[in-house]
């Protein structure tokens, strides 16, 4: 990162020149004292919908889970290596966040691979993790028009994230004791707009 072209090392200097003098205070506060985010938030790893932008997050606000297509896998302790359900367990029970949002968005790429397969070259992977959403989503392409499927597939990927969130105890239990906050959201990257999920499985846009 030492090439004046690189755009890493040229978003890194206007952090130190801009971001990092106005917000120094803070930086150092979240040093010594530690992260203590409010919301943890499951979303897509697409890099048009990055949570700490589309919130306004300031540093320490968020605890952020990305992957493809924003899925929670079912709770299952086996002893194997589990990215999503690592980091829940540690901002649920360590950091105590008081809310999770999974965040879906339009125009998906893993959401599509659910309807129309992974990519060839993405089979060690991809497919297997998509492959988890994919029943739902073809419950979604039987009962919707063409023109509805896609974006109805991405809400539909939002509810099955939040249902295998209720299948983690210590989510359930902190859920029924009102201590913790379960929230699903679409955002729009072409509008911008954030639409939640209200009720079973409608999706308004938010004011």
């Amino acid at each position: 990162m030492t090439d004046s072209a690189d755009p890493l090392a040229q978003g890194y200097r206007r952090f130190r020149d801009t971001k990092w003098p106005a917000q120094r205070d803070r930086f150092i506060a979240l040093a010594e004292q530690g992260q203590k985010p409010h919301t943890l938030v499951v979303a897509c790893s697409d890099s048009r919908a990055d949570p700490a932008s589309i919130f306004d997050a300031a540093p320490g606000e968020l605890f952020v889970v990305r992957n493809v297509a924003n899925l929670v896998p079912p709770y299952e302790p086996d002893g194997q290596l589990h990215g999503v359900s690592a980091a829940l367990e540690f901002g649920v029970k360590v950091l105590g966040v008081s809310r999770i949002v999974v965040m879906g968005h339009a125009l998906c790429g893993g959401v599509a691979a659910m309807r129309t397969g992974a990519p060839d070259s993405c089979s060690d992977f991809v497919a297997p993790w998509v492959a988890q959403g994919a029943p739902v989503v073809r419950r979604i392409v039987e009962e919707f028009p063409a023109d509805q499927v896609e974006q109805a597939a991405e809400e539909a990927v939002v509810r099955l994230s939040l249902d295998n969130l209720r299948t983690f105890p210590w989510i359930a239990e902190r859920e029924a004791a009102g201590q913790l906050i379960l929230s699903g959201l679409h955002f729009g990257i072409a509008d911008g707009m954030l639409r939640a999920l209200k009720g079973p499985g409608r999706f308004e846009v938010l004011g």
